[in-house]
């Protein structure tokens, strides 16, 4: 009796485990399928779009290498957030600002490390082939990488700046890096007298009028936003998709987690951006013919 209970057992055990394995597989089956479904849904809308932009946020740069500063891994919950005055404090003193810089600067973080070595992912290509394709109007980036650019998009509004370029703070005019050679200390505008800083977004600092400009004025022709790594919680850039659902277009998310934005979503993309848009692309590419 107890040899047929324990065989019994074993059979029941090999049972359980037999099923387990095939409610893994359906699950599988049926997640891949709702991916594909709603993959077919966010090409369609691409395609019958009349303008299509993308908002792009550090979910997309990490996939590159690249550390967030928000969230559980994020450099700001490993070694604390900055100081928020930075901006302040080059108005009040910009001969001490750029000092300090020139120290920072000598010694090297794990965010410029990674920056400096990170290259463009799949996901940075797939765009740039949509926007070839015409159905990409506009990229307004969060991100200060460069690495759309690296991968070929020529249509981008960075909110927070690019970290190849110098900017004067008084008229914006931007130089690339190394173009602009200071002959003092602060550097100034060759044609405002302003101060000439790195490109990037300090704390404290208000976005550039032009960027903001550039960005709610694509948001107004839009009738299709990608939502691309973007966690969607930090104004103006979660403005943006708001704007577009308001006056009618559809948004389509891209992000392996949620975001207050899903459930006003046309089509949600559970799944990295690397990985999705380049098939997202491919759909779009048949869909033209």
């Amino acid at each position: 009796m107890l040899r047929n209970a324990g065989f019994e057992s074993r059979c029941t055990f090999a049972s359980l485990d037999g099923l387990g394995m095939e409610i893994g597989t359906r699950y599988h089956k049926g997640a891949m399928s709702e991916l594909d479904d709603q993959l077919e849904i966010a090409a369609r809308i691409i395609f019958d779009a009349s303008y299509v932009i993308a908002l792009v946020g550090a979910g997309m740069s990490k996939e590159s290498g690249i550390p967030t500063f928000r969230g559980g891994d994020g450099l700001w919950d490993k070694l604390g957030e900055p100081p928020m005055d930075g901006y302040q404090r080059l108005l009040e003193d910009p001969a001490a600002w750029f000092a300090e810089r020139e120290v920072e600067q000598a010694s090297r973080s794990e965010f410029t490390s990674a920056i400096e070595e990170a290259k463009p992912n799949p996901g940075h290509y797939a765009l740039a082939e949509m926007e070839r394709l015409g159905h990409l109007q506009h990229v307004i980036t969060q991100n200060i990488d460069n690495l759309h650019q690296v991968a070929g998009s020529t249509a981008i509004t960075e909110i927070h700046g690019n970290r190849t370029k110098q900017r004067c703070i008084g008229c914006n005019r931007r130089w690339d890096r190394g173009k602009f050679v200071p002959k003092e200390t602060p550097p100034r505008c060759p044609d405002c007298e302003g101060i000439v800083k790195n490109d990037t977004v300090m704390f404290g600092e208000p976005i550039p009028q032009d960027v903001l400009e550039s960005c709610y004025e694509h948001s107004r022709q839009a009738d299709a936003i990608l939502l691309l790594g973007t966690s969607a919680t930090v104004t103006p850039a979660a403005d943006f998709p708001v704007m577009v659902h308001r006056q009618g277009g559809r948004l389509i998310e891209v992000n392996p987690q949620g975001t207050p934005l899903s459930d006003i979503c046309s089509a949600v993309l559970r799944a990295p951006t690397g990985e999705t848009l380049p098939k997202l692309v491919e759909r779009v590419a048949e869909l033209v013919g």
